[in-house]
């Protein structure tokens, strides 16, 4: 444990010291993605642990947890980012006479996010987002069959203090299967130099099923420019959604070229 301890303070020291002008743009915590890219020659990683319940009748209870969810980004040019995203998950079933417990990689997925269009006055600024979900490769919930999915990420600064964030997109949970649309829209609020906060409305559409709607919000603290931790738990709003969830994590970053941006 001590030398864990030591690990941690080390590279939170070496984060802390490589300097960049602005602070990091994180899609955690939350739902809702930011049009913001990654410097170019720049890792961004973004991990944490998340945990959601639907009750059942009996007073039982089915809980699902990523432990953890990584997402990793690296820019490549200006206005363009890849990205893979992976989880390690359980999903513990409930049952009156005793219950099931699975384990696995529940994600690998990988893509990009294209930067098109800048913030000027009323017009937001916006990217495209796309991963593609090698299914096949998951050893939980598996599935033969691939799937993608494409959102579209806005963000408007209304001042140094509040900005708001909404997407909207397409999910294919594999090919063939009839689509879900994506949406999410998230106030953000920043107190001095380094907190945030947010609060979210998200969910899923699809077409003859009932929507999958959520709230939640959450609070950041930047530690430096390149290191920030987080926390989030929210609620359903709908049958389908889980009954409630929350989430801790942490996001860093680092240069992998002297030529950084």
């Amino acid at each position: 444990m001590p030398r864990l301890v030591l690990s941690i303070a080390l590279i939170i020291i070496s984060l802390a010291a490589t300097a960049q002008d602005e602070k990091m743009i994180t899609d955690r915590p939350g739902f809702t993605l930011d049009p913001g890219i990654t410097a170019k020659k720049w890792v961004q990683g973004e991990t944490g642990f998340y945990r959601e319940t639907e009750k059942l009748s009996f007073g039982l209870k089915d809980h699902f947890t990523q432990h953890p969810v990584l997402v990793l980004k690296y820019g490549i040019v200006k206005r363009v980012e890849l990205r893979a995203i992976t989880d390690l998950a359980s999903q513990q079933d409930a049952a009156v006479n005793g219950g099931r417990t699975y384990r696995g990689i529940n994600r690998v997925e990988l893509g990009a996010k294209f930067n098109f269009l800048d913030e000027k006055g009323i017009i937001p600024r916006a990217s495209l987002i796309a991963h593609y979900h090698f299914n096949h490769l998951r050893t939980i919930f598996r599935d033969t069959i691939d799937g993608a999915d494409l959102r579209l990420a806005f963000r408007h600064n209304i001042s140094k203090t509040f900005l708001i964030r909404y997407n909207a997109g397409l999910l294919w949970k594999h090919f063939g299967s009839q689509q879900y649309f994506v949406y999410s829209f998230s106030p953000a609020f920043n107190f001095g130099e380094r907190w945030n906060a947010f609060i979210e409305v998200y969910g899923y559409l699809r077409e003859k099923n009932h929507a999958m709607n959520s709230l939640d919000a959450g609070l950041a603290f930047y530690i430096s420019d390149n290191f920030k931790i987080d926390a989030s738990a929210g609620l359903g709003l709908s049958k389908l959604a889980p009954d409630y969830f929350y989430a801790v994590g942490l996001s860093f970053r680092f240069k992998t070229s002297k030529k950084a941006e």
